[in-house]
C-alpha cells in the first residue's frame, strides 16, 4: 500500500462522508486512504491502536503508525490538501481542549444538523481503491 495516511470517519454522518468527498476532491494524488469506523478494516485499526470500537463521534487520522483525533486530524489533513485549506493549520496553536470543544460541540449536533444515513457510504467503482474494507 503506498499510502501510510488512513482517514477513519463515521460512515453514515451526512457531515463526515461529506468531508471525505471534499478530502478525495483535494488530494488528487491520493496520498489518503479511507475507512468507515464501522468497517471491518475501521475497527482492526480501532483495536490494534487500543481506540473504542463503539465510539463513532471522532475523525481520526493514522499516519506513520501515528493517531491524531478530533481537531488535530482535521488539522493535519487540512495542512495536506491541494489549495489554500494548509492555512488552516495555523489554528493548531489554539489549545487543544478549546479546539476540541469545539469539535465536539459539532461532533454532537452532526446528526440534527447534517442528517444521517441508514448505511455507510457505498464508495462508486472509481474511487474502491481509496476505500479499505
Amino acid at each position: 500500500m503506498k499510502s501510510t495516511s488512513i482517514i477513519l470517519f463515521d460512515g453514515v454522518c451526512n457531515l463526515c462522508n461529506g468531508a471525505v468527498q471534499f478530502i478525495i476532491r483535494h488530494d488528487p494524488n491520493g496520498k489518503f486512504l479511507f475507512a468507515s469506523l464501522q468497517s471491518e478494516a475501521g475497527q482492526q485499526l480501532l483495536r490494534q491502536h487500543q481506540l473504542p470500537a463503539d465510539e463513532f463521534s471522532s475523525f481520526i487520522l493514522v499516519q506513520h503508525n501515528k493517531i491524531y483525533t478530533k481537531s488535530t486530524a482535521a488539522l493535519y489533513v487540512a495542512r495536506q490538501i491541494r489549495g489554500a485549506w494548509c492555512c488552516l493549520y495555523i489554528f493548531i496553536i489554539v489549545p487543544r481542549f478549546l479546539r476540541d470543544a469545539v469539535y465536539n460541540w459539532i461532533a454532537q449536533n452532526r446528526y440534527r444538523w447534517f442528517g444521517k444515513k441508514e448505511t455507510c457510504m457505498i464508495p462508486t467503482p472509481e474511487l474502491k481503491a481509496r476505500f479499505l474494507p
